[in-house]
């Protein structure tokens, strides 16, 4: 029998009622069916509402990312605003290799940028591990979270070893990934001790977020949608599946998403996870023959449907509930984050109408 961290015990993936461990967005992840299916927005917390943006108006990026009291506050926002299925931790991927020793800030209109980009064994060494002690604030902030959320789960989340890999290796943001993929090609031997590591620190700050209570975790590798799936599972797969693999025995369902990711999908679901995440090119009936019958499936707005007239987006949003069907499980999302000219009001929108076709269609069956 192993402890669930959402407050109940879970004894063969089997929760007692109650709590976020028996919420709808938790059953969907263990493919347990539920009153309707389950909505949360990837970026919910973020540039699309007013009450954010005036949060951040005079705090820099990385310093609310370590501040437990705006934390909290804007992770809470989209629940209160939305009434999504489960909230998820505001942070970035960089948080936990900042506190690793890493030189980089998050430059407005840019992302990450590094001082000095990986190019070295002795710049991989510099690498620390962390501890609880160095993202203390990360355990503060999901410990207030979950007394303040009550029954709705709170998603904890890290970048995969490949998409930090690249953001190290580049210096910020890449469209070709040029270096990352010189390094990978030129020195796997450099490549697999820099994501060796790189897979420690994550490992280690997604335990730091289940010790304090999120009731599941999302391992985000946004950038793998730029490789083959042979360079995949050789460069790849073995670094993302020691993290997943090592969150076994937690209690609390894995949730594995990337971009551009269709021809990976099935590799992604030999990672480790209990639920996949797809962009929206692929369709979700399509993307589960892929991944396999045992995992369940999360997705897939395309972000941009919120800018058009709400028939297209009540249209898509059923469309995509419809291909949902195929999978064993299913959480409503978009195929990435929402986009900062997004309507707010459209976003509740959405979520209303999920919960009331899902609704619907389990009266029906």
């Amino acid at each position: 029998m192993t402890t669930d961290t959402t407050g109940t015990v879970a004894r063969d993936g089997e929760s007692r009622p109650g709590g976020p461990a028996d919420s709808p967005f938790i059953r969907a992840c263990r493919r347990r069916p539920g009153p309707h299916t389950p909505v949360w927005f990837m970026r919910q917390a973020g540039r699309s509402l007013p009450e954010y943006r005036e949060i951040r108006a005079t705090v820099p990026m990385l310093e609310s990312c370590r501040r437990p009291d705006l934390v909290t506050e804007i992770t809470l926002q989209p629940v209160r605003r939305h009434g999504v299925d489960a909230a998820i931790l505001f942070s970035d991927i960089v948080v936990p290799v900042a506190a690793a020793g890493v030189d980089l800030d998050i430059v407005p209109g840019t992302g990450p940028v590094v001082a000095e980009p990986i190019r070295t064994a002795a710049d991989v060494q510099r690498i620390r591990l962390i501890t609880r002690e160095d993202v203390s604030y990360v355990d503060e902030a999901v410990r207030q979270l979950v007394a303040e959320l009550g029954d709705t789960p709170l998603i904890g989340f890290a970048g995969a070893p490949f998409t930090l890999a690249s953001y190290l290796v580049e210096g910020g943001p890449s469209r070709t990934h040029a270096k990352t993929k010189a390094l990978m090609y030129g020195n796997p031997e450099l490549w697999h001790a820099l994501c060796g590591r790189l897979a420690e620190v994550t490992l280690a700050f997604l335990r730091v977020q289940i010790d304090a209570g999120v009731s599941a975790v999302q391992l985000f590798d946004s950038w793998a949608g730029a490789l083959s799936e042979a360079d995949y599972r050789r460069f790849v797969l073995p670094h993302s599946t020691a993290v997943l693999s090592g969150l076994a025995n937690a209690g609390v369902p894995r949730i594995h998403f990337g971009v551009g990711t269709a021809e990976l999908l099935g590799a992604m679901g030999e990672a480790g996870a209990d639920v996949v995440g797809v962009d929206w090119r692929t369709p979700l009936d399509v993307a589960t023959g892929r991944i396999g019958p045992d995992k369940a499936v999360q997705g897939n707005l395309d972000p941009t449907v919120l800018l058009a007239p709400w028939q297209v987006v009540e249209a898509e949003v059923r469309r995509i509930l419809e291909q949902g069907k195929a999978a064993p499980g299913h959480v409503f999302n978009l195929g990435h984050g929402v986009l900062p000219e997004t309507d707010p009001e459209v976003l509740t929108r959405v979520v209303a109408l999920v919960h009331e076709v899902s609704s619907r269609r389990a009266d029906q069956g």
